[in-house]
């Protein structure tokens, strides 16, 4: 287990994650799905407070960060002219099951099942970005999603107290971006074989 101060170094690397996205929002090669970021927005800001109610401590940072970089994406891209990727049915859908799940999130009196729920939530909120990355990773920037694989190891090597509450959150986080970045990458990859 590693000191917990070392989570402030996600901070770091988060902000240069951001800066690239954003950095290439502005150049018009990233066009966000905000049926995504809205509601990566909202899950993890909920998983913070329930996690903290669990006992957890600087090791829900990087879930905060999770939750923090998605807000500034979305505040970013509503300002920004054609900056954001076009809404279709499927994307509504998704939002409509990551929205219930999110409100089952909330009224669950059992901390665990609460934890499953934002995790389904936030789940359903990728499907619209996981699809676009499929399809047309060119409108994707890596950095965000590989910062989330690092940022949630980092917080999961600083847990105190390894209950499922505490930990599923952020190894769900490092599944999911994982898949993103293998979306992203694998034509690269597969190409050079």
């Amino acid at each position: 287990m590693l000191p917990e101060k070392i989570i402030y170094i996600s901070l770091v690397i988060t902000l240069v994650a951001y800066f690239f996205y954003f950095k290439d929002i502005l150049l018009g090669n990233t066009k966000p799905n905000l049926v995504s970021w809205f509601l990566w927005m909202l899950g993890p800001f909920l998983g913070v407070f329930f996690q903290i109610k669990a006992g957890a401590g600087l090791s829900v940072i990087p879930v905060f960060i999770a939750g923090f970089g998605p807000l500034l994406v979305v505040i970013f891209t509503v300002f920004r002219k054609n900056a954001y990727w076009k809404l279709n049915i499927l994307d509504l859908f998704c939002g409509i099951f990551s929205i219930l799940a999110l409100v089952l999130y909330v009224v669950t009196h059992n901390l665990a099942l609460s934890i499953i729920f934002a995790i389904l939530s936030d789940f359903w909120a990728f499907i619209p970005t996981y699809i676009k990355g499929w399809k047309f990773p060119e409108t994707e920037t890596a950095s965000v999603y590989l910062s989330g694989i690092f940022n949630n190891i980092l917080g999961l090597l600083i847990i105190k107290n390894w209950s499922f509450t505490i930990y599923s959150f952020g190894v769900y986080l490092i599944i999911a971006n994982i898949i993103m970045v293998y979306f992203l990458y694998r034509k690269k990859i597969f190409k050079q074989l």
